[in-house]
């Protein structure tokens, strides 16, 4: 795999970068999908989830806002069969509702995911690049600047898409009536209340993209310097990727906890009229002082166990879609 984080960087074109991204998006969603799937029906059978509550379904790349019997849910999270554990689990949704039940909430999650995705990534290579020409290829907070303004600008421009795909699906609505529901919104509280959820999220994923492409990028350099390889392997990415993602999960999950409180709150309160919480800090007061610190770090294992393959498979896919077009590029130069 050719290194693209230095000289060959400028030989791949944006909508090569684009191209990459979105394959990695697909790939990650194919393979993390189905451990989320799993792990839902798992809770679901362990604590059944009441109808009119909600509970956030993710899978690797987009979190979801899932409204228990809603009509487009279908209560998939509810089917048949009594799971041992995690392979029965995959065993018996194969054997009695057919293997696309693995795929649940799919769609809806690429439609979404390929624009972030794009948007994150292809902004985090440009600014690398214009950074190295300031700062020097070298400089260690390049990852760390570029990392956090790319996963900056990718939460703020999804972030309405995502209300509104929530919306959709929590109310089936036509495209006529989703437009007068969001105009009256606007109407009431403002075009800032398209963004409702933003700070949580910003909270969360600006820190873990600083972190994960910081620590990507000295993994990366290490395990190149100690294998002996000049250029990092497909293993080198996926490796690299795992630990640095594993690592910045760990160190944002109380961000992470603190946005589903808040995403499903907002949609409990509408249907079970909960006072919503005034900001993310008294969301986290409550927090601890209902359940203590321990209550930051809920849900740390399946945390783990999403966030570290989503993020191998995306950057080592990525990195070997731009190796794929670099050398692409390079025969095409030498035989015009």
């Amino acid at each position: 795999m050719a290194e693209m984080s230095n000289g060959n960087f400028s030989k791949t074109t944006s909508i090569q970068q684009a191209i990459a991204s979105c394959c990695g998006a697909i790939i990650t969603s194919l393979f993390v999908t189905p451990l989320d799937v799993v792990k839902t029906r798992l809770q679901a059978q362990s604590n059944p989830f009441p109808k009119g509550k909600c509970f956030v379904y993710s899978n690797g790349l987009m979190d979801h806002i899932c409204v228990c019997e809603s009509e487009d849910i279908k209560g998939w999270y509810r089917k048949n069969g009594h799971f041992k554990g995690t392979l029965d689990a995959f065993v018996k949704i194969i054997k009695i509702e057919g293997i696309k039940s693995l795929w649940s909430g799919l769609p809806p999650t690429l439609i979404i995911a390929l624009p972030t995705t794009v948007i994150y990534f292809t902004c985090y290579d440009q600014l690398s690049e214009a950074l190295k020409s300031r700062l020097g290829k070298d400089n260690d907070h390049i990852p760390i600047v570029a990392g956090s303004l790319s996963r900056f600008g990718s939460v703020t421009v999804v972030s309405p898409l995502e209300l509104i795909r929530t919306r959709m699906q929590y109310q089936k609505l036509s495209y006529k009536q989703l437009h007068m529901c969001i105009s009256s919104k606007v109407a009431t509280d403002g075009w800032l209340s398209l963004w409702r959820g933003w700070s949580s999220t910003v909270l969360r994923d600006v820190p873990f993209s600083a972190m994960y492409w910081y620590n990507y990028e000295c993994f990366k350099k290490m395990m190149c310097k100690n294998l002996g390889a000049h250029e990092p392997t497909f293993f080198i990415a996926f490796t690299s990727g795992a630990a640095s993602g594993s690592i910045a999960a760990v160190i944002t999950l109380p961000f992470d906890v603190v946005k589903t409180h808040r995403q499903t709150e907002l949609w409990e309160s509408e249907t079970l009229k909960i006072p919503q919480s005034a900001s993310t800090w008294e969301v986290m007061r409550k927090i601890i002082a209902k359940n203590g610190i321990a209550g930051l770090l809920a849900g740390i294992v399946p945390r783990l166990f999403k966030v570290a393959p989503a993020c191998a498979i995306m950057i080592s896919t990525y990195e070997y879609g731009k190796s794929f077009f670099f050398h692409l590029n390079e025969k095409s130069n030498q035989h015009p």
